[in-house]
């Protein structure tokens, strides 16, 4: 193994190192096209004792790990609001609590017919349960999606995931401290953290409803004390949270659900994006880090086992609940990628098992490996998710009812009986002002949009809007296409490389296949693209930059021209 004592004479050298090692592997990863979420993993493994043993300082990388899952669910929280909750509330409390029985009462099943003794199951049928809502997050974000009906309800049940986590930790911890210290037992334990759970609930409340936005206002006159106040918030509350025997991740979303009604929040959002997916680096760094392969290699067929069990058998449970409250297969397939794989709050469950004697080191390897299988094959699960979808499609319909479908309300069905000229797709800033200008030259439009909220205010101002999701060949095949002269794509532009799947071209390929002869428009930001969309069928393509830019040219020629004259 490599002499890294230079490095580990000061902090500052590891890091670097780190750091260095972290670009490398990212760049190695980018070239094969591979995500960062699983270059990362493999950047903690290389730099953990197994390998070149790198990090000696391991306190100092896991703080950073810490402020940056407190920063993650500190920005989902800002996009969460009570509207929000209660729209959503019973599809993620069913699915999240059913998910989790069923998920544990199987999964005990199979541990016993593996032969492992019923507490050692118990213990690992729980831990199976558990689904990594900052990786899903994180790729929920990267792929645009966590305003999508599907990403919604995801860190929906999520969110009640990481209730039964805290839970269960909670109980098992009382346990144990009430075995070691025989003071009150584990009831008394339990009792005070769901009071302190209280408190911290109503402290949030008073403060959104007296303090959040009169504070936030005055701060935001300096932006670099937005910043700062954001991150000490993030952190005091995520802070508190573990300290009254919750978990970091709910205290930082509470205290992004904490400024959510404040109107600062966007610019909170685009300012700290950036630290978080540097800070998040450390995190996904020290699940690798943990990833002992000593004690992998004598569990290799029982993990495989219960891989497939959660690659597979997590997303039907979902698949199966939601459908049966009336969601479509595509919602339902798109929500039940996000449990495929086990979270890093498993391997803390199952370590605090082993402290209690009730699980031996061969079962925490066994959930160790199930981890590092599901974590890395469910992160491209997930970045493949439309295009498995399409290949899937065909043998979803069992977990689709027929009738009572709740993602469409009368409404919308109306819509698809009147005629149209124009149809928009994507309803961000570009998109919304093409829509407004077509509005008030009194064309017939239709706009479709996947975030619920932006269809409502669309809704709310008298305009035809539709839910829906671009890459939805079922929408595609049920939009009211005939009359329609000309269809408007104008989605928001991202890296393509997270999710390989460009919408604008599942867009106009599944408008020819269902016979669509108008007109088709794009919007690109990218020189490069505008020949390659009119290869592929469209007809007029838009660059808005561009053509905002020789729009003012044109004007600033004008008054020259004006001036001159006169």
């Amino acid at each position: 193994m490599p002499d890294w004592s230079f490095i580990h004479a000061v902090p500052f050298f590891e890091l670097t190192a780190l750091l260095v090692l972290a670009a490398g592997i990212g760049f190695v990863g980018l070239l094969l096209r591979q995500p960062m979420v699983v270059s990362f993993i493999a950047v903690g493994v290389l730099a953990g004792p197994s390998a070149l043993d790198i990090v000696q300082s391991p306190e100092n990388v896991e703080l950073l790990a810490e402020l940056g899952v407190a920063l993650l669910l500190f920005l989902v929280g800002l996009k969460l609001d009570l509207s929000l909750i209660r729209s959503l509330g019973l599809v993620s409390l069913a699915t999240g609590l059913g998910q989790v029985l069923f998920t544990s009462v199987i999964g005990f099943v199979i541990g016993l017919l593996l032969g492992l003794p019923p507490i050692p199951a118990l213990y690992v049928a729980v831990a199976l349960t558990f689904s990594s809502t900052i990786i899903i997050v994180k790729l929920l974000s990267d792929k645009k999606e966590v305003d999508s009906l599907h990403g919604r309800i995801a860190i929906g049940f999520l969110i009640v995931q990481d209730l039964v986590v805290v839970l269960a930790m909670m109980v098992l911890s009382a346990f144990g401290v009430g075995m070691l210290d025989g003071y009150g037992g584990w009831h008394v334990q339990l009792a005070s953290v769901l009071f302190y759970g209280v408190l911290l609930l109503v402290f949030v409340w008073m403060f959104i409803r007296f303090a959040a936005t009169p504070l936030v206002s005055r701060i935001a006159h300096s932006p670099e004390l937005l910043v700062t106040f954001s991150l000490a918030w993030a952190a005091l509350l995520a802070a508190l949270g573990s300290h009254f025997g919750f978990s970091k991740e709910l205290g930082g979303l509470l205290a992004g659900v904490s400024l959510a009604s404040t109107p600062f929040r966007e610019s909170i959002v685009s300012r700290l994006a950036s630290l978080r997916d540097f800070l998040l680096l450390f995190f996904f760094i020290v699940l690798g880090m943990h990833l002992d392969p000593g004690l992998l290699g004598s569990q290799i067929w029982p993990a495989i086992v219960f891989s497939v069990f959660v690659l597979i058998g997590n997303p039907l449970i979902v698949m199966i609940i939601m459908g049966s409250l009336g969601y479509r297969k595509r919602t339902g397939f798109l929500a039940g990628l996000t449990v495929a794989q086990i979270s890093e709050f498993s391997l803390v469950f199952m370590a605090m098992g082993l402290s209690l004697g009730h699980v031996l080191p061969e079962t925490l390897g066994l959930v160790t490996l199930v981890g590092l299988i599901t974590i890395a094959t469910s992160v491209y699960m997930i970045t493949y998710s439309h295009t498995l979808f399409s290949k899937l499609e065909p043998i979803l319909g069992v977990f689709e009812r027929r009738t009572g479908i709740v993602e469409e309300s009368e409404e919308s069905r109306a819509l698809h009986d009147k005629p149209y000229e124009i149809i928009v797709f994507g309803l961000g800033r570009y998109g919304s002002a093409v829509a407004e200008n077509l509005l008030q030259q009194e064309f017939r439009i239709l706009v479709v949009d996947f975030n619920p909220d932006v269809v409502r205010k669309w809704r709310q101002d008298g305009c035809d809007a539709l839910y829906g999701d671009a890459s939805d060949q079922e929408l595609i095949a049920s939009l009211p296409l005939r009359g329609v002269q000309w269809v408007v794509c104008a989605l928001s532009q991202h890296d393509l490389g997270v999710s390989y799947e460009d919408p604008r071209l599942v867009l106009i390929d599944a408008l020819k296949r269902n016979g669509y002869c108008g007109k088709i428009a794009v919007s690109t930001q990218r020189m490069e693209e505008v020949q390659q969309l009119r290869e592929f069928g469209s007809d007029l393509v838009f660059q808005p930059y561009r053509d905002a830019a020789q729009q003012a040219a044109e004007q600033i020629t004008a008054e020259i021209a004006k001036s001159s004259s006169s």
